[in-house]
């Protein structure tokens, strides 16, 4: 079983592998970090526009105004849905979800792929559930299996597994030094929970925990996802090579703006000039030998219009990719019902297979789990979304859906 498990693991880092190459330039071009070097980063066109569209997707998909879902009672024996939907909500509202969320939709528009973890929290905080948001590059999924690295001190192992007995071959090393990093692989194949440490060899020498879960608390969800794979694709990675192109078009244009303003200069080898000596700034005086042609300057092809042309046309490609033409539209205090309507129509062709995906992988197994953390805490009922209840998904888009039916 072990060995299975080690075979699994491994395989999914070799799945995950091409991707990551494509995620670090993605998120290089449009949420660089301190490791990127910003010299070479020049425009920031898609940064916006990915902002633009996450902020978007958090106020069509889950408000935290709205009352976003419901659920309706399958026949008069099922459990009291009303009770079990008001518990959820307002277990939500008071958890770190709606500010934990955003981040996760960030992943989604630039990556393709988000995972947001679901855990429950002791008895007595202010919300029976916390949630993380979980990056990309820790997470690596194979069918009905994901596995979740990470690299964390010895001392918060210890704190989260406070059953584990180290290894004897670590285990003088935690005592001397307890933040010693340790990498902690989390895995979960169907119900069944595994943590290991990932120091070589074989797993079942070093098993930190196991156990099995309910429900999922991994809550993986998609942009969209082309047949055969596993991750999603996100508008970002369809837009990458223009934002690559656009980066670099600035780049040139500020190149021939520095030629413009210092310009290129051109000196007779006399013997007097000294190059060294001479400084470009306004109203330097620069001496030269009598009879000599001195400092002229070179004429160059700084003359680079064009390149507003090209710049403007992807510029205008990468927001129509992150959709800043389209959503940003539907706010416009000028338009007049039909044109409302119209956009409404519009959005659900742009957004109606995203939102029908993020229905079946995000929001319905955070319900789920939920539900079946609120049951075990006996705050409700033990309900099923499959034959107690039914899940009814309020929100903005959810209610342009029933229109576009409507019409």
């Amino acid at each position: 079983m072990q060995n299975n498990l080690q075979q699994m693991y491994r395989r999914a880092l070799d799945m995950r592998a091409p991707w990551l190459n494509r995620w670090d330039s993605a998120l290089r071009y449009t949420m660089p970090t301190e490791d990127d070097d910003a010299a070479t980063l020049f425009d920031a066109t898609a940064a916006d526009a990915v902002d633009n569209l996450a902020a978007s997707m958090y106020s069509l998909l889950t408000p935290p105004e709205s009352l976003w879902i419901s659920l309706i009672p399958e026949s008069e024996d099922s459990p009291d849905a009303t009770t079990a939907a008001a518990a959820l909500r307002a277990n939500l509202n008071d958890s770190n979800f709606y500010t934990t969320i955003h981040q996760c939709y960030l992943d989604l528009v630039i990556l393709g792929t988000a995972c947001l973890f679901m855990a429950e929290n002791p008895i007595g905080a202010d919300s029976a559930f916390s949630f993380t948001a979980i990056p990309m590059k820790d997470i690596a999924i194979l069918p009905n299996a994901v596995f979740h690295t990470a690299s964390m001190p010895a001392r918060e192992v210890m704190e989260k597994y406070p059953s584990w007995t180290p290894p004897a071959d670590i285990r003088d090393a935690i005592k001397k030094d307890p933040d010693m990093p340790l990498r902690l692989v989390q895995s979960l194949v169907g119900k069944d929970f595994t943590a290991w440490l990932d120091v070589g060899g074989d797993i079942e020498n070093n098993i930190v925990s196991k156990g099995t879960f309910e429900t999922n608390p991994y809550l993986i969800f998609r942009w969209s996802v082309a047949s055969g794979e596993l991750y999603g694709r996100g508008p970002v990675l369809r837009a990458l090579p223009d934002i690559k192109t656009a980066n670099k078009v600035v780049e040139l244009v500020l190149k021939n703006a520095t030629i413009a303003v210092s310009g290129i200069w051109q000196a007779d080898d006399d013997g007097v000039i000294n190059l060294s000596n001479i400084n470009l700034t306004p109203g330097a005086i620069i001496p030269k030998a009598v009879g000599s042609s001195g400092l002229t300057p070179l004429s160059s092809g700084a003359d680079f219009d064009v390149s507003q042309i090209i710049l403007k046309d992807l510029r205008e490609r990468i927001r129509h990719a992150l959709l800043a033409d389209r959503l940003g539209l539907l706010s416009e205090k000028e338009m007049t019902a039909t044109e409302i309507m119209a956009r409404n129509a519009d959005m659900m062709r742009i957004l109606g297979a995203t939102y029908g995906r993020l229905l079946h992988e995000f929001i319905r197994p955070l319900c789920e789990r939920g539900l079946q953390i609120l049951s075990r805490r006996g705050v409700i009922d033990k309900i099923s979304l499959h034959s107690d209840a039914e899940l009814k998904y309020i929100a903005p888009i959810a209610k342009m859906a029933i229109e576009e039916t409507l019409i």
